[in-house]
């Protein structure tokens, strides 16, 4: 079962990365729990995003097409970074997950999402 993993974005990760020892501690454990996740070959692809102020989104409606640049408000319905993994069930990713060190200085959250697989779709 592939899911995607979301870290939520909050108003540290809309900052943007400073460097901080903080910042550093808290990236060397999210690399340590990375090698875990390649180790036990959970993880596919995984990286952390640039904040909204770098970003654009694109609003469809009909043939109609408009650019909107970031920042972008609701900080907490953001995407900071994600995991795509692969695992057994949403169990085993929930497992994974709950063994994360904190993607953030204060409180936050991930989103585990699950693909639509081909025999989903038949």
């Amino acid at each position: 079962m592939r899911v995607m993993v979301l870290v939520k974005a909050t108003e540290d990760s809309e900052a943007g990365f400073k460097g901080t020892p903080e910042e550093q501690a808290m990236m060397e454990a999210m690399g340590r729990f990375n090698a875990e996740l390649e180790a036990a070959g959970v993880m596919r692809s995984g990286d952390g995003l640039k904040p909204s102020s770098f970003g654009k989104r694109v609003a469809f409606d009909g043939a109609s097409r408009t650019v909107i640049d970031g920042p972008f408000a609701a900080t907490r319905e953001l995407v900071a970074g994600f995991w795509l993994w692969e695992v057994a069930d949403m169990d085993e990713a929930v497992s994974w997950a709950k063994r994360c060190p904190n993607p953030m200085p204060g409180p936050s959250e991930l989103e585990i999402r699950p693909f639509y697989e081909s025999e989903d779709l038949a």
